[in-house]
This record gives structure tokens, sequence and C-alpha cells, in this order.
């Protein structure tokens, strides 16, 4: 057990990127901005808006986008901290190797396979349901069998049903397309990303100011139905009101939710790698993407809940289907044309994201190297680990209602987080001379707000989330003890 607490030492980090065998350095940070919105602006707005104003806040929905983008601030300054002093692949399970050991570092690795492959399903699935609604305006359709996931879930009854679809096709597909971009290579993942992120960008400004014409004012009233808060501990609320199948409603509740929405600039950490300047271009990255997509959420959700009473928002189109509530036909075409090319660039960074991790864990001997570590001779991606995700996350888009996918990612993000701010507190204390290009400002406030304000919104959540939690942590637990342990680069080399 003693061995599985050693730290990587911040040396051996920095001697690794001397190495031959690293991705390629092709990101500048014009490239890097555009994946952190490219993965930020789309399900957010899209998609979540809908559940989260619906079931969750209300038109104060609006609030919970603007508490989760604070809670999103204080982690972002201290993932630009540890992405500039380590410019390597594996993010926040790179950071808690450096500073927590070992073990921890396997933790936060398998709960961020969990975050990125949850996320990539939710974004697949939110994209099936926006192409389904761009065909429906041609007289087109999927047969109901190939239409949705097998299952629903109803958050007032806490209850599964059967939909009477077999899997949902277009997630599917969709899948399979951007697997096969992505194993290609990164430098054409992020052209195409950037072209997918101006079509985006325009779409959302165009919602904002033609849908402000439409907006009513008595909408808002009530502003917050279900009240401010939302705070429960493992299901049993404490502050606020429960919902009607027990889980807990609120602004705060409504920030754990839509909480999702804001993990893009999590996955431009991964990136550090291929930055061409990661000590300066990581840090502009991870805050401006995130700035800006703040305001347009906020900006987004507020028009929104004006132009249509929240218990009348479609849950699975909920922006073209506000306008065609108000009767733009045209509108409802562009947007769900420009939601389909949004959501895709989402799902292309999260994809992106999910085998970086599988490198960084295959290269420290915690996961078989010649499979997730296996670099393709010629298009320098990691192909295996490429092509696993796009598998996994096509059974889980295909198969599983959006409500269960969107609370389970959620979990697994904030417990990155919380992770990742106890880690800059640590490495201040045992390297306070280290080289650090960008340092997160007013330590300790900022890390420990950050710490705060995730633990809240982790204890926002209903109750079945920590529990899939711990079961996929146990899982990760066996496979650490009976392979990872033993395989390790570091426990071997100092054993």
């Amino acid at each position: 057990m003693k061995n599985s607490f050693r730290k990587k030492p911040l040396a051996l980090l920095l001697e690794e990127l001397k190495s031959e065998h690293r991705l390629n350095r092709v990101l500048g940070p014009v490239a890097l901005t555009s994946l952190g919105v490219g993965a930020i602006i789309g399900t957010g707005i899209f998609v979540l808006i809908g559940v989260a104003a619906h079931d969750k806040a209300g038109p104060a929905v609006s609030l919970s986008f603007a508490l989760a983008g604070v809670a999103c601030i204080f982690a972002a300054l201290c993932y630009a901290e540890f992405a500039s002093m380590v410019p390597v692949a594996g993010s926040a399970y790179t950071y808690a190797y450096a500073s927590l050991g070992e073990l921890f570092a396997w933790v936060i690795g398998w709960d961020l396979i969990l975050e990125y492959g949850m996320a990539s399903a939710t974004v697949a699935h939110g994209w099936s349901h926006y192409f389904q609604d761009f065909i429906g305006i041609f007289g087109l359709g999927v047969p109901l069998i190939f239409s949705k996931a097998p299952l629903d879930f109803d958050p007032t009854t806490g209850i599964m049903s059967y939909t009477g679809a077999w899997f949902d096709l277009p997630a599917v597909l969709i899948t399979f397309a951007v697997t096969v971009v992505l194993v290609k290579g990164i430098k054409e993942s992020a052209g195409f990303n950037a072209g997918m992120v101006i079509v985006k960008v325009a779409i959302v400004l165009l919602v904002i100011v033609l849908g402000a014409m439409y907006v009513k004012p008595e909408n808002w009233h009530p502003f917050a139905p279900f009240g401010y808060s939302g705070l429960s501990i493992f299901g049993h609320t404490i502050l606020g009101d429960a919902g009607a199948g027990g889980t807990p409603v609120g602004v705060l509740a409504g920030a754990a939710m839509i909480f999702f929405a804001y993990i893009g600039f999590d996955s431009i950490s991964t990136h550090a790698e291929e930055a061409k300047n990661p000590q300066r271009d990581i840090p502009i990255a991870l805050i401006g993407s995130l700035v800006v997509c703040t305001i347009l959420y906020i900006a987004v959700a507020t028009v929104i809940t004006g132009m249509v009473p929240y218990n009348q928002i479609n849950i699975d189109a909920p922006v073209s289907n506000a306008f065609k509530q108000v009767g733009i036909g045209w509108a409802q075409f562009v947007i769900s044309l420009g939601a389909i090319t949004g959501i895709t660039s989402v799902l292309l960074v999260m994809m992106l994201s999910q085998p970086r991790v599988f490198l960084a864990m295959a290269r420290d001997g915690l996961l078989p190297k010649s499979f997730f570590g296996d670099i393709h001779p010629k298009f320098r991606t990691p192909w295996k680990s490429t092509i696993l995700t796009g598998v996994f996350v096509a059974v889980l888009g295909a198969l599983l209602p959006l409500r269960l996918l969107a609370e389970l990612v959620n979990i697994g993000t904030l417990f990155a987080f919380v992770v990742v701010c106890s880690a800059v507190l640590i490495m201040r204390k045992k390297y306070p001379d280290a080289h650090r290009p960008f340092r997160a400002p007013l330590v300790p406030f900022v890390p420990l707000a950050g710490i705060f304000t995730c633990l809240v919104l982790m204890l926002s959540l209903p109750a079945e989330n920590w529990i899939r939690l711990v079961v996929w942590l146990f899982i990760g637990f066996v496979i650490y003890f009976f392979y990872g342990r033993k395989h390790s680069l570091l426990n071997n080399t100092n054993s």
C-alpha cells in the first residue's frame, strides 16, 4: 500500500516532455480557445437548458448558469496554473499524480474516463434529437424503433420506463463519424472544430438578438418557482424544496445539473501536450473560453425563458422549439441546423479528450501501454483508445436516457475539480519555488472557494449519482489493485 501513495516528481514530468514519443505540438491560442468554446457552447444552450428550466429552476435557470460559471472560474484558475507548470497530456490525472500520489491519480483518471465517456454519450443523445427535429421540418423522420433510447427516466417518480424503441440510431451514426475524424489527426480535428465554432456562435447571437424581440416579461413570473436553493446531502434535502420524486429543486439544483455544460475548459488542459506554447496559451484558452461562454449562456437562458413559459419548454430541443412555438418557422430551421453543428463540435472535443487521459495512464503503466498508449505511426494519434471510446460512447448514447446521463456526468466532473483545486494548495507547499508561468491569484482563497462551491453543487445532485460514482470507483479500485499497482512504472522503478 505504501507504493500506492508515491508521487511522481515534478522533475520527472518535465523530463518526460523531452521524449520523442510525444504528441504533435500544433495548437496555438486561437485553436485551443476554439476547442474550449467548441466543448462549452452547445449542449448547455441547445439541450440542458430545457431540462434545467423545466424540472429544476424555471426562469431562474439564468442564475443557475451564473452560479455554475463562478464555480468553474475558481477551478479554471487552478487548472491554468497546473497546465502551465506541467504541459503534458492527462489533465487532472497528471496533476493528482504529482501532488497526491498514484492511488489518488488513478482515482481521478478513472473518474475522468467516466466524465468524458458519459459527457460524450449525453451530447450524442442531444445531437440525435436536434437532427430529428431538423429533418422533421421537411416531413421526414427516423422510425420509432431507431429514434430514441429504449429506456426513459422520470425524475418525479425515479422510475425507469420502456419507450418502445430499440436504440438511438442517429446517436450511433454521429459517434462513428466523429471517431473517424479523430483517428485521422489533431490538426484536422481542430480545424474541423474551428469551422463549426464560427457557425454556432453566429447562431447563438441570432438566438439572443431575434429571440429578444419575442420576449414576454410575464413569462419570467414567478422567476424562481422552485426556489433559490436546492441543497441536499445524499438525497436528503436540507435547504429548499424537494421535487415530486424527492430530488432537490431550485437554483442550486439547476446549477448542479447544467454544470455539465461548462466542462469544455477542462478538456483544454488535456491538450497541453499538443499546444505550441502551453505556458502562455493554455491559461488564455481556459479563462477566455469560460468567460465568453458564461455570458452567452446567461443571455440565451434569459431569452428562451422569456419567449416560452418554463413549464412549456421542450426538453429535447428547447431552443429551436421555442422559436417554433412563437411561429418563426425559418428560425427553427436555422437554429436546428446550427444546433446540429454546435453539438457536433462538443462531441468532437469530448471524444478527443478521453483518449488523452487513457494515454497518460498507459504511459505510467497503470493501463496496458500496447493498447492505450499506442500512437498511430502516420496520424500520431492514440488511435486504438479513440476507437474504443467511440464504441463506448455509441453504446451509452444509443441506450440510456438524457436525464440519467447528464446527472451522472456532473458528479464526476465536480469531483475532478475538487481534486485539482486541492492539488494547487499541495503543490504550492511542496514546490514553492517551482517555475509557474501562470499563478492562480489570491491563493489560498481561490482553490478553497473552488473546493467549497464544487462540493455544494455535488451535494445538490440526487443520491443515486453518488451511488453510481461509488460503484464506478469500486470497479476502478479492482482494476488498479489487480493490474495498475503491479505494472506501475514509478513503483517498479523505485522498488
